[in-house]
């Protein structure tokens, strides 16, 4: 409605000023309004002055209502009483737990969200946000109430999710492409994915090779994209079950050998408020990593 002759008061102040007549002082009203007395008096001010009438009569620190107020408590209580029936408005908003996640973007894809379902039918009263850090330039919002973190710990209290290995993996097309790769040696002419979160040089000292850490081809700062451009066929990614399993599971992509070596940044837990959903969110995650942890090393050891 935009008729240039109609005065709407706020909703606070409406609700202010049947209170204050109601409960008879400002103070019982604030102490329903969960707001202060002199916010009570002033969202009613507001009223009288939008209107240009007077609607409480003040003695001390008691309350009456004018003739004008009377009429208007009575207009106001049906319009309040119309608005508290939509349900929408009814929502008990002070029993529903927020919780703000922030998480790398492939821990949150592979992990976090596949087990969203499980943790919010367990847990109707709490509001999930998930929100996404950029791990390599440590980026992420700080009101979260729950953060994951992939690289060295930031804190000497963070805490491990998952004891994270490394596999050498590839596309089946890709693999039919190359020579057999039947020993680590054999990567020497296949094309190596890279990434600075999980480089290959620690896996090469594991195989015995001396090689320097790849130079050529797409330099990927992100694990999922890693991932996705080995799906592609466009190279042999080092790459952690844990992240795969989806490609693993289908077949998309297969390890090329069998010699794993423990990534050097797990995934960590940043200290947490110990209050409201957070703990217990907290240790639903930790279970949820040792699950997915323990089915990669097992599709590992049937696929090998």
């Amino acid at each position: 409605m935009t008729r240039p002759d109609l005065r709407l008061p706020s909703i606070e102040g409406l609700r202010a000023f049947e209170a204050a007549a109601r409960l008879g002082t400002f103070e019982r009203a604030a102490d329903e309004l969960s707001i202060t007395a002199s916010a009570v008096s002033k969202r009613v001010a507001t009223v009288e002055e939008l209107l240009n009438t007077q609607l409480l009569v003040r003695s001390g620190k008691s309350l009456g209502l004018t003739a004008a107020g009377k009429e208007y408590l009575e207009q106001v209580r049906q319009v309040l009483s119309l608005l508290a029936a939509v349900p929408l408005h009814r929502r008990a908003a002070q029993r529903v737990q927020r919780l703000r996640v922030c998480s790398p973007p492939t821990f949150a894809r592979q992990v976090l969200v596949p087990h969203l379902q499980g943790y919010s039918t367990a847990h109707p009263e709490v509001e999930l946000e998930v929100v996404l850090s950029i791990p390599y330039l440590d980026a992420g919002p700080a009101d979260a109430d729950v953060e994951i973190r992939n690289g060295a710990p930031p804190s000497p209290d963070a805490r491990p999710l998952m004891r994270d290995v490394l596999v050498p993996m590839a596309a089946p097309a890709l693999l039919q492409r190359l020579p057999a790769l039947r020993t680590p040696a054999d990567l020497r002419h296949a094309p190596l994915l890279r990434t600075p979160l999980d480089p290959w040089t620690p896996w090469f000292r594991a195989a015995g090779l001396d090689w320097p850490e790849p130079s050529r081809g797409p330099r990927l700062v992100d694990l999922g994209l890693l991932l996705e451009a080995a799906v592609s066929g466009q190279g042999i990614a080092l790459a952690r079950p844990s992240l795969a399993l989806p490609w693993l599971r289908s077949g998309a992509l297969q390890p090329v050998s069998t010699l794993s070596i423990p990534a050097a940044h797990p995934y960590h837990l940043l200290p947490h408020a110990a209050q409201g959903a957070t703990p217990g969110f907290a240790a639903w995650l930790q279970q949820i990593c040792e699950q997915v942890a323990a089915e990669g090393a097992e599709l590992l050891s049937r696929l090998a």
